[in-house]
């Protein structure tokens, strides 16, 4: 089994949830680190989660198995913010992490993973 370490990466989300990142097919992929920065001229507030293979949904929570990481926090103006803190998070083949904010074009995403193949 093949590990291997990437960054995956979008700037200037906005307010349509947008997907980083979606798991290969034949892979488990573990994400490492999150970095979320805001990019605006305010703060904002930002939500990112993961839709599973099985749901497919659009939006953040919209289905059975979409689950919310962060919903509705805010990011200063001019600020980042570390989701994951130590933890990590595995994501299925197919899965997707997605992200989102309340203004348009005002957020860019770092995603750091491990795909083990």
């Amino acid at each position: 089994m093949a590990n291997t370490f990437k960054l995956k990466s979008k700037t200037n989300v906005g307010v349509t949830t947008v997907g980083i990142y979606t798991a290969p097919l034949s892979t488990t992929t573990v994400i490492i680190g999150v970095t979320l920065a805001n990019t605006s001229g305010s703060g904002i507030n930002v939500g990112v989660g993961i839709s599973r293979a099985a749901e497919g949904a659009v939006g953040l929570g919209t289905g059975h198995d979409d689950i919310s990481l962060l919903k509705n926090t805010p990011i200063p103006q001019g600020s980042s913010l570390e989701v994951m803190a130590g933890n990590k998070i595995v994501l299925e083949a197919s899965d997707i992490f997605k992200a989102e904010s309340d203004t348009n074009n005002s957020l860019d995403v770092a995603l750091t993973i491990m795909e083990m193949t």
